[in-house]
């Protein structure tokens, strides 16, 4: 499971996120951006982010170091924002943090053109977790030291939205048109070449142990939390053979059909 910190500070709210997540200072002096369990998307909102950010740093991308936040909501009570407040009351427990990237600027691609072979690397790796977030409007890409990172992968893996069809919606193709990195030719074949076989189902496993079990239980249809573990690993083991084969909206460009 993923290193635990106690937030011990609110520090100010991020309102470029829907979700409004936060900065928190911890226990470990660290500064963390925090996603609540008691944010509209709730708690599947941070089982993604889990499986995709742990799933993306073991295939080699730059993520956010992320942990569980333990937040007392006596946390909220001098918070002057009526919304940040109740925000804080409701997300008592376990929440999720990740690293504050201290620097980190957004993502600009008329401003820092990408290398195809790193192009293809993420929309390969957008499109094997379904992630719709990632266009030129909004890239949830940082730019740190010259270095792509890639952050919020929330609107990942929709099918967990509905277990009963998921292996209907995990079939289906991925639209790369509005990709932030579409433009830059990128080598989604040459990406597949090399991240495909990493995706195993010891590498699934070994991500989704990281999931707190607190944020699965109680899921409709699964007796135990190991049992929806496995539930997220099948659709990512599944797509990773030839979801490259499946990636629309880039033409010819990088082998996609």
């Amino acid at each position: 499971m993923l290193n635990g910190v106690t937030a011990t500070r609110y520090i100010t709210p991020l309102r470029e996120g829907g979700s409004l997540p936060g900065l928190v200072e911890a226990d470990d002096l660290g500064m963390y951006v925090l996603k609540f369990t008691g944010a509209g998307q709730g708690r599947k909102t941070l089982v993604a982010e889990v499986v995709c950010g742990e799933l993306a740093r073991r295939l080699g991308f730059r993520v956010p170091r992320l942990v569980t936040v333990g937040l007392d909501p006596v946390l909220g009570l001098g918070e002057p924002d009526p919304e940040v407040q109740e925000l804080l009351k409701s997300s008592g427990g376990l929440n999720l943090g990740m690293d504050f990237l201290s620097g980190a600027l957004g993502y600009d691609p008329l401003a820092f053109p990408a290398e195809p072979e790193e192009a293809g690397r993420i929309v390969w790796f957008d499109a094997l977790v379904g992630n719709v977030d990632r266009s030129w409007r909004n890239p949830n890409l940082l730019i740190r030291q010259g270095e792509l990172w890639l952050i919020d992968h929330g609107a990942t893996m929709i099918w967990h939205h509905n277990w009963p069809g998921s292996e209907t919606s995990s079939a289906r193709p991925y639209d790369a048109s509005d990709h932030a990195l579409a433009a830059f030719a990128p080598d989604v074949a040459g990406a597949a070449a090399a991240l495909a076989p990493l995706v195993t189902e010891e590498l699934l496993t070994e991500v989704t142990a990281q999931i707190p079990d607190e944020w699965l239980t109680g899921e409709p249809g699964f007796g135990t939390p190991d049992a929806l573990r496995r539930a997220y690993a099948r659709p990512l083991l599944a797509r990773a053979a030839g979801i490259h084969e499946r990636i629309q909206g880039l033409g010819s460009l990088g082998g996609t059909k």
